[in-house]
């Protein structure tokens, strides 16, 4: 529970902070009463989207919370949009209740449709099954939530409380002569820098596409030349560390005891060494300990230790580097069979790599999984090596002799019958009240715990006469094992071990042991490997995911074509997504941060997200159009009109993220790249949105334009 509170208190923090930021920018572009409104939406929203998460069965944890914090720009989108409108029309001279219902009602079709696309955008997500759609279910949840409740807020409150403001403002003026000197520095901006940038980017598109192609291919190179390494599903680290003890069969109890109090010295070693570092650690004798605390398997040749460090955020010392100090302090005598040390899953997934193996037999999937084990080690950042087929108990095996075979005997008649001798053989079944007994007939215990009984065992041959059991067999010792699994009816067996981040990635260590060493190992010992656990996972995931974002496209090219009432139009805006999600995938290089499912997670949002402004933006053309304004100018123009939304939606989104950004915490880790995807992807497209989608404009606006005419002028056009 600690490590929840401090989970949660972390994201409440930088929630705060970011809380605090997107009300300082807007106050900074909005006039006082218009911003104050907008502000309030905030907390309505929140209330609305925590009750539906309650509807839903939600429940405040890392990941909801989260989706709140990446909501407060989402919030407020939809009421600047219609605060900046409706503001700007009062200062022209409408009347207060005309601005703000005239707001309302201009704003409410491109609002509503940049809200659905958004929506679109993230309702795929709510489809992923598994345990990544489980975990990661609250986020569009809250997101589709926070949108209808903005909606609401916007439309059917936030007009009312602007006319009230509106009444009691002072037409253009009634501002502090700071507020005066901003606003004439904005307009000076937007009126001559930005319009010259417009206009030269629209008079010259090859030259501004070729720098935006120049990103995509710098960006297309970073990703082939595995610059930017993709993580599944990076996991937090655990303050927990388990070390389990297992030597051969037949060992004395008291070697395992003597080896775990040189383990026990270890640890005092360490924590003289570096004080403060352990907590506290606990031993146990017989028995491992499981990933989740628990008991795991049990014996005298076992022995376990677990571990509790100081907190990840207060010690300098990371896990991997603590296991491998742990493991060159203790030794390794000949009858130890393995000592695996690792650190307790934080969440869901399995071990960083996992290959499965099936074959025929036992001993042959052994031999292949300790020869992979061996071709594991080899590998710099690969540790805590380890495969699912342990060895157990010797076993007696036998094989028909001669004499055996010349008499008849068969090895599944023999084998019935020891079963019947030393496992009993049901004679009676009684019941005794609700009790249901079972009589069984069975070898005496003297009879059963000695090798003289079972040589002289007399075995009831097929002609009816006896033979000693010794006479009829060959016996042979070897090593049992002592779980067998099987899978659609294979025997299977499973390597897993731990990958350190810094020094290596999963996805690549996997890519690079499935091609240059299972082919190997597979021709030698004839059993088929593949890679599972979270590279299974992975490739289950990505498979829907692709499924879901076609679906996401389609939804979001329908809803723009009902808006715009055309099919070439929706095309212009979409284009944008694209250029979007690669400045999306250049900001984690910038960053240093690995892509992970939470990125991908965070680029469909994104998807939903950088269309919105490019909705409106085309909205204004199409009115400044039906005014007679000509084509270019016209594209321009409204470019310049909504240079104050498209930064404010942008940077309140942005400012939402940016504490979180910058968490050095590495509980928060887990979360960075989805907010390193939406802040620099919505960044960059920003300034896209400002130029790239008025070139697109007037581009295909004037192909259609040509084509018009190419059809006017056409015989058939002409009849």
């Amino acid at each position: 529970w600690q490590y929840i509170a401090q989970r949660i208190g972390l994201l409440l923090e930088n929630g705060f902070a970011g809380l605090v930021l997107v009300i300082a920018i807007l106050f900074f572009f909005l006039r006082g009463q218009v911003a104050l409104w907008v502000a309030v939406g905030i907390p309505v929203s929140f209330m609305a989207a925590l009750a539906c998460l309650f509807a839903f069965g939600g429940s405040i944890n890392m990941v909801s919370l989260f989706a709140l914090i990446m909501a407060f720009g989402i919030i407020v989108d939809d009421a600047i949009v219609v605060g900046e409108d409706a503001m700007t029309h009062y200062q022209t001279g409408e009347a207060p209740l005309a601005a703000a219902e005239g707001g309302a009602w201009r704003m409410l079709a491109p609002v509503i449709s940049s809200s659905l696309t958004t929506i679109a955008a993230f309702v795929p997500l709510m489809t992923l099954g598994g345990f990544i759609g489980k975990m990661l279910f609250s986020i569009p949840l809250v997101i589709i939530c926070v949108i209808i409740a903005s909606l609401i807020e916007s439309f059917l409150i936030l007009p009312g409380h602007l006319r009230h403001s509106f009444a009691r403002m002072r037409r253009g003026g009634g501002l502090s002569p700071r507020r005066e000197r901003m606003e004439a520095r904005f307009n000076r901006f937007r009126d001559r820098h930005f319009r010259r940038f417009v206009e030269s980017g629209v008079a010259h598109p090859w030259r501004t596409l070729m720098l935006v192609f120049a990103v995509v291919i710098f960006t297309m190179g970073l990703l082939l030349g595995n610059r930017i390494p993709f993580t599944f599903l990076p996991i937090l680290e655990s303050s927990v560390i388990t070390a389990n003890i297992q030597f051969s069969a037949g060992t004395p109890r008291h070697v395992v005891a003597d080896y775990l109090s040189e383990m026990e010295s270890a640890l005092d070693g360490m924590d003289k060494a570096h004080p403060g570092l352990i907590l506290l650690y606990s031993s146990r004798l017989g028995e491992n300990i499981s990933g989740g605390g628990g008991s795991g398997a049990k014996g005298d040749r076992y022995a376990g230790v677990l571990i509790e460090l100081a907190p990840s955020d207060e010690r300098d010392m990371r896990n991997p580097e603590f296991i491998r100090r742990l493991e060159s302090r203790v030794r390794r005598p000949a009858a130890l069979e393995d000592l695996l040390i690792t650190s307790r899953q934080a969440g869901p997934g399995g071990r960083d790599l996992t290959f499965q193996l099936s074959g025929a037999s036992a001993p042959r999937l052994k031999q292949a999984a300790e020869a992979l084990k061996a071709a594991l080690r080899d590998i710099p950042a690969v540790s805590a090596v380890e495969d699912d087929l342990p060895y157990g108990q010797s076993q007696l095996v036998f094989e028909l002799n001669a004499q055996g075979r010349a008499l008849g005997a068969t090895r599944q008649e023999i084998g019935r019958q020891l079963r019947a001798a030393y496992d009993g053989y049901v004679v009676q079944v009684f019941q005794d009240g609700a009790d249901e007994i079972e009589v069984r007939a069975s070898l005496a215990d003297a009879q059963r715990n000695g090798f003289t009984t079972l040589e002289s065992l007399p075995i009831a041959l097929a002609n009816g006469e006896q033979a000693a059991l010794g006479s009829l067999v060959d016996f042979r010792a070897q090593r049992g094992f002592e779980t067998l699994r099987h899978r659609q009816g294979r025997l299977t067996a499973q390597v897993r071990g731990d990958v350190d981040e810094a020094r290596g990635n999963a996805n690549q260590i996997t890519a690079e042991v499935v091609e240059k060493i299972l082919p190997d190992i597979a021709a030698r010992y004839q059993v088929q490997i593949s890679a599972a656990g979270n590279t299974a996972d992975q490739r289950e995931t990505f498979r829907e995911m692709q499924i879901g974002s076609l679906y996401a496209l389609a939804l979001i090219y329908l809803i723009l074509a009902w808006v715009f009432s055309s099919y070439g139009w929706p095309l212009v805006v979409m284009a944008i997504i694209p250029f979007a999600i690669f400045g999306a995938i250049l900001g984690h290089w910038l960053t240093g941060i690995n892509l992970t499912i939470l990125s991908l997670f965070g680029l469909f949002g994104l998807a939903g997200i950088v269309i919105n402004d490019s909705i409106i933006l085309v909205t204004f053309y199409r009115r400044l159009r039906a005014g007679g304004m000509p084509r270019r100018q016209a594209v321009v123009e409204a470019a310049v009109l909504r240079l104050r939304a498209v930064l404010l939606t942008s940077l309140t989104t942005i400012a939402g993220l940016i504490p979180l950004l910058f968490e050095t915490s590495l509980q928060a880790q887990f979360l960075i790249p989805m907010a390193t995807s939406i802040a620099f992807g919505l960044g960059f497209s920003t300034v896209l949105v400002l130029v790239l989608v008025p070139l697109l404009l007037n581009a295909y606006e004037a192909a259609a334009e040509r084509f018009a005419d190419r059809v006017s002028q056409s015989p058939a056009g002409a009849a």
